[in-house]
């Protein structure tokens, strides 16, 4: 998963005390403020300690909602995606559970209090090796783990009651369809490596009912898996999906290809949509509220020195948040191999009052980068931001 920003933070050397006081600020501003309700899950996460799970130097940002390196390429996911999959897997005290991509042990450790039984397996072993370290140093019993490949599940401790996939296959591999229970239920994210969608399959007569939930990114994945992918993206043809918000998910009209979404609503059968039928509207009137949608792209700074963004806005009484640099924007970030940051391109500021206005900039692309993410909204600051035809492509 690609890196979030959020408005909390832990200290290296926290107390306990502290570090709860943290949790349950992430858990307030971030999972229950976005939708999270399941008052066991929300318990869970109050109670697990994620700094512990995430390396000494990235400690600081451990009760952030964001993504964190762990090394080896991977990621810890942010809090409020391991909330929502534990949430939309129902778990209940007499599952049996299986998880793949164990990565930090985070996910199985946020599980342990909710079922009887976790099975977790990592197909990168440093990490697979750290992560059963740290889950039996803070004495999580009902965990087992193995390093190998989780699309091959764990066939003699089958069936499984339940099967959560924390990293992205472009189709349900057939062994962990087998292994899930009649009856059972999977949260599995399916698609191109920037294209992803969340999932809740169901397996109803020895077939998988799917319903689709939201729109999702999570890291590419290591090895095989990763480079037989049916569609392999072109970072030299940058672009993004849906930058006209026609497309939605679900009867809460997410946008398709946009991820995190806070704050804001897709506005369909508009008549004064400047581009199609839709757009996407934002509101907030509290100062630092997390209002934005993200995207993840790929874009090769060695073969694509720049890039075009252009977008209509319409803004209403737009003022900043907390402070001068909470202002309305579009803002890119880029990241290098192994998925470290390299530096922010923007759109914008957009202050006051206006309508409907196109608008333009070309950017530069650093030598290293090979994606970005893109993120829209108010970004903590006040008023009401609309946006419509999105477009990012090489300027060269």
């Amino acid at each position: 998963m690609l890196a979030l920003l959020c408005v909390t933070g832990v200290a290296p050397g926290q107390s306990p005390s502290e570090a709860r006081l943290l949790r349950n600020q992430m858990v307030d501003q971030e999972i229950v403020a976005a939708g999270v309700a399941n008052e066991r899950v929300l318990r869970a996460m109050r109670d697990t300690p994620r700094h512990e799970f995430v390396p000494r130097a990235q400690r600081k940002y451990a009760y952030l909602d964001m993504a964190l390196p762990i090394g080896e390429q991977q990621t810890i996911s942010p809090p409020f995606v391991v909330a929502y999959m534990t949430e939309q897997l129902d778990p209940q005290p007499s599952d049996k559970v299986l998880e793949i991509g164990t990565g930090s042990g985070y996910q199985a450790a946020v599980l342990s209090p909710l079922v009887s039984k976790v099975y977790s397996i990592e197909i990168v072993g440093p990490l697979g090796r750290r992560a059963a370290r740290t889950l039996k140093r803070l004495r999580y019993r009902n965990i087992e783990t193995r390093i190998g490949d989780g699309y091959l599940g764990w066939p003699e401790a089958a069936p499984f009651d339940k099967i959560i996939v924390t990293c992205s296959p472009d189709k349900v591999p057939q062994p962990l369809v087998d292994q899930l229970r009649e009856g059972g239920q999977m949260i599995v994210p399916v698609g191109e490596r920037y294209r992803q969608n969340l999932y809740r399959l169901t397996k109803v007569d020895g077939e998988l009912k799917r319903e689709t939930l939201r729109a999702t990114l999570f890291v590419p994945m290591t090895g095989e898996a990763e480079a037989k992918r049916a569609t392999q993206p072109d970072p030299t043809r940058p672009s993004l999906v849906n930058g006209g918000f026609e497309s939605v998910i679900g009867d809460n009209n997410l946008p398709e290809g946009w991820h995190y979404l806070r704050q804001g609503e897709v506005v369909t059968d508009a008549d004064d949509a400047p581009e199609g039928n839709s757009y996407l509207q934002f509101r907030n009137e509290d100062p630092g509220r997390a209002s934005r949608a993200l995207q993840g792209f790929p874009v090769d700074g060695r073969q694509v020195s720049r890039l075009a963004i252009r977008c209509q806005v319409r803004a209403e009484n737009l003022r900043y948040g907390q402070s001068h640099r909470q202002w309305p924007r579009v803002v890119i970030t880029f990241y290098d191999d192994r998925r470290a940051a390299l530096g922010d391109a923007q759109l914008g500021p957009f202050q006051g009052s206006f309508d409907w206005t196109e608008e333009r900039s070309v950017v530069a692309v650093p030598l290293k980068a090979r994606e970005a993410i893109i993120r829209i909204g108010l970004l903590g600051a006040l008023g009401e931001l609309a946006l419509d035809d999105l477009q990012v492509s090489a300027a060269d």
